[in-house]
């Protein structure tokens, strides 16, 4: 038995995988992003003096990361720590994740010689991603482990302005103003993308969640016509394994219904729409996750708890229509949040909800 069939049996009967699968539950499942590390002290301390891109390729320290939200806050799934840029650090690309302002990219990609970089990402490229997976689910048990990585359109973002952009002016100059190029760019990013997906999942994690965090730059006609067949290539490229396949963008709240028909199982909505809404836009077959807003956290209890089945009565109405619902924030955890806010959140979520 190979180690994604033994982690898809022992994990098959989870909460998280049942609400990602539209099959009854006992509780709405709970997880968070980048519930790994962010606001926990243990995770600030096992990462002191270790660059960021060095803590993503050492297994034991991914492992110690990965697990701490597990232990502390009780959550249903556990997301693989690591970074987005990571398979592109991996086949050579001289980048680096510089704190307080995120990826930079020494040579930014502009023409078509520079796609001579992207080569094909080989297993043995992210030895230490088999290795981290491999202890996680050895530890993790019946808890599932989250997969993921960067959509083809939000790296390519980062390729091609050199680092983060609120206006993405190059990136969408190269995708109006020479498309041969933008496609075979993102072509190639997904080829890397569903790559490492499908070391994740063969090494044991139980869904993967492809993060296109900046899809929301993008107006519908654009979306579909210049990015939405690169995400629906990494889906269909790990289709195969049967896992749940998550969807997750920021400021997409016009894009949930393409999302959704690129290939996810599970589309994350922000805070931005109501599920119920959600739910039409996306339409039937789909589950959705979501979406607290993150900043809420910073209010008393009494008010992320009353917020909180706001999220949760809106996502009533998605499961009464055969929907599933996994609890989740709508965009990640902010590092100044209270811990101790997220394990009381866990709480009352599973309270709330027990059926």
């Amino acid at each position: 038995m190979t180690a994604h069939s033994q982690t898809a049996a022992s994990t098959a009967a989870s909460p998280f995988i049942r609400a990602c699968r539209r099959e009854p539950v006992p509780y709405t499942p709970v997880w968070f992003m980048r519930q790994a590390g962010r606001s926990l002290p243990e995770y600030l301390k096992a990462r002191e003096g270790v660059p960021m891109l060095e803590s993503c390729t050492r297994p034991d320290l991914i492992t110690e990361i990965t697990m701490q939200p597990v232990r502390r806050h009780k959550v249903d799934a556990a997301i693989y720590f690591s970074d987005i840029m990571v398979p592109l650090k991996a086949i050579g690309l001289d980048l680096d994740i510089k704190p307080g302002v995120g990826p930079v990219v020494a040579e930014p990609i502009r023409g078509r010689a520079d796609l001579d970089r992207l080569r094909d990402l080989e297993p043995d490229d992210v030895p230490y991603v088999t290795e981290a997976v491999g202890m996680l689910t050895g530890e993790l048990d019946a808890t599932p482990l989250i997969g993921f990585a960067g959509a083809p359109f939000t790296l390519a973002s980062y390729l091609i302005e050199g680092g983060p952009s609120r206006t993405y002016e190059h990136t969408k100059a190269m995708m109006y103003g020479e498309p041969e190029l933008w496609s075979a760019l993102l072509d190639r990013l997904a080829e890397i993308t569903a790559a490492f997906l499908k070391v994740q999942i063969e090494a044991g994690a139980s869904a993967v969640q492809l993060f296109d965090s900046w899809a929301g730059a993008l107006a519908p006609v654009d979306y579909e016509r210049y990015v939405m067949p690169a995400s629906a290539k990494v889906f269909d490229a790990v289709a195969s394994y049967g896992v749940p396949r998550i969807h997750f963008g920021v400021g997409t709240g016009e894009l949930l219904r393409l999302m959704g028909e690129a290939g996810a199982d599970v589309v994350g909505v922000d805070w931005r729409v109501p599920l119920d809404e959600a739910a039409r836009r996306v339409g039937p077959g789909k589950a959705l996750q979501g979406n607290l807003d993150p900043t809420v956290l910073f209010a008393p209890t009494a008010a992320v708890e009353a917020k909180a089945r706001e999220v949760l009565e809106s996502a009533a109405a998605v499961t009464a229509a055969g929907g599933g619902h996994v609890f989740n924030l709508g965009h990640g955890v902010m590092p100044s949040t209270d811990p101790d806010k997220l394990t009381r959140l866990v709480e009352f979520v599973h309270r709330a909800t027990e059926r």
